[in-house]
């Protein structure tokens, strides 16, 4: 009886990186495994420096911050509440969930600003 394919058969001579995009793909898989597996070889050495497009001065008390985040919160809501009544159906209710959850987080930063202590002023003469 002969066998038509060699004892063991012949390895087939292929690269992973026989191309650019095969380069690519191999280096993707590397950091994809790393990502679950060896999560520590992602992180660099060199710490990330945060954008400073949008900074919060500094030098802001937290009472000042938490005003304006209620009042963001505020307009967020009505704006939200004008557009679902521009929906109708599922679309509206999300619109409406949204608008909710909104609300919420301005009675949480209300809560906040009614527990936070402010400093008395000196009298006025």
């Amino acid at each position: 009886m002969i066998k038509e394919t060699p004892n063991p058969p012949a390895a087939d001579d292929v690269s992973p990186y026989e191309s650019i995009d095969s380069k690519k793909l191999h280096d993707a898989a590397d950091r994809a495994l790393d990502h679950y597996l060896n999560p520590s070889a992602l992180k660099s050495p060199v710490a990330r420096k945060p954008s400073t497009m949008f900074l919060v001065a500094p030098d802001l008390k937290d009472e000042d911050l938490l005003a304006h985040t209620c009042e963001s919160l505020a307009q967020a809501s009505v704006m939200a509440s004008d557009f679902a009544g521009y929906l109708e159906g599922p679309h509206r209710h999300r619109a409406m969930a949204i608008q909710q959850v909104v609300m919420l987080a301005e009675l949480a930063v209300n809560r906040m600003l009614d527990n936070v202590d402010v400093p008395k002023s000196a009298p006025r003469s």
